[in-house]
């Protein structure tokens, strides 16, 4: 409840060999997240999302068959802030000299909220 820090989520996902033409684009689509998300695809890292939208072009990093995807995703500390108040001084995890956060302040929304989506679309090239 009061957790701050770093929460990894893993999976293996499908891809059908017939699901990519040569033209396709994919991308990674992690909806809602609450801070910070690094991202690996077949163990290949991708820039690092801090704010929306939390989308990045996988194309290069897939391939037919079965992809490992990795997302450690960091939220912010004040929840642990918070927390700390239900504990006395000396067992406390967190310091500052800040007293914004009190134990009656609201928890902040934390992690992959999603909806985790594969996007495909169709490279569309136009001459002018």
């Amino acid at each position: 409840k009061y957790f701050s820090g770093s929460a990894d989520y893993h999976t293996i996902f499908t891809l059908p060999d017939i699901a990519l033409h040569s033209n396709d684009l994919v991308y990674l689509d992690l909806g809602s997240v609450k801070e910070i998300a690094e991202i690996s695809v077949n163990r290949q890292k991708c820039p690092v999302q801090w704010k929306p939208p939390y989308r990045v072009n996988i194309t290069s990093l897939i391939t037919p068959g079965n992809n490992h995807l990795s997302i450690r995703v960091t939220n912010l500390w004040p929840n642990r802030l918070i927390g700390d108040q239900f504990l006395p001084p000396a067992k406390r995890v967190t310091f500052t000299n800040i007293g914004k956060f009190t134990k009656n302040s609201s928890l902040l929304e934390s992690g992959l909220m999603g909806p985790v989506k594969i996007e495909t679309y169709q490279k569309l090239i136009i001459d002018i």
